[in-house]
């Protein structure tokens, strides 16, 4: 009987490498693991619209360090610094308010060369077509037809479920382009889920990418 697994953890410790890295022990673990789950939670709400391809955090006793990687550093870099700063402040008091382990917090914004084969700021792109109330279908054409135009891209998968067309039934749609091969190890695919919040209700978004195959040993993709 198959199982369906995320194809980001199917490849843990082979293409990938975790998104946390720490290591605690007794209460701390579980300090450290709700203050993760909420900074990420707060962290997608806040910069929602500025191209966010990943969320990574790091941490040790005295620092926590998180790493966003977007296509558009500028929106969320601001002019001069601005906006950096105000996110770190931001984040430093969100976790002072739930009394969470603060320490000295560092932020850094790393640029994602190649937007379209990462597969949360493509997910982004449907949901952003969704909301501006274009047709479904188009939006899904539109944006394989702009994915596979990247050399590094091999396949694409986009599956969207819920009121689409403004019809009274929720219902699924796919558009596939490519290969998708999910069991294959050594193939590089990314995976991202997206909501696009309508007047009917919630669209959900699922983006399939695969870059091709690794044949390297050391290829985590951190």
């Amino acid at each position: 009987m198959s199982k369906i697994v995320n194809p980001y953890a199917h490849r843990l410790g082979i293409l990938r490498d975790w998104r946390h890295r720490w290591f605690a022990s007794g209460p701390r673990y579980q300090q450290y693991l709700k203050s993760d789950i909420l900074l990420r939670e707060f962290l997608i709400r806040e910069l929602r619209g500025m191209y966010i391809g990943g969320i990574e955090i790091e941490r040790n006793e005295k620092t926590l360090r998180i790493v966003i990687k977007t296509s558009r550093p500028g929106l969320i870099i601001g002019r001069s610094g601005e906006g950096s700063t105000k996110l770190r402040a931001k984040v430093s008091s969100f976790l002072a308010k739930r009394k969470l382990h603060a320490p000295d917090i560092k932020l850094d914004i790393e640029e994602i060369r190649s937007p379209e084969s990462n597969a949360a700021i493509v997910a982004y792109m449907v949901a952003e077509g969704l909301e501006k109330r274009m047709p479904f279908r188009r939006v899904l054409k539109q944006t394989i037809e702009k994915v596979m135009a990247n050399r590094d891209v091999k396949g694409v998968r986009i599956a969207v479920a819920g009121m689409l067309g403004g019809g009274s039934m929720s219902r699924t749609e796919e558009l596939k382009k490519g290969r998708i091969p999910l069991q294959t190890f050594r193939s590089d695919i990314d995976y991202a889920r997206e909501r696009a919040n309508l007047p009917l209700g919630v669209i959900g978004i699922k983006v399939w990418i695969c870059r091709g195959e690794v044949f390297s040993v050391n290829a985590k993709d951190k």
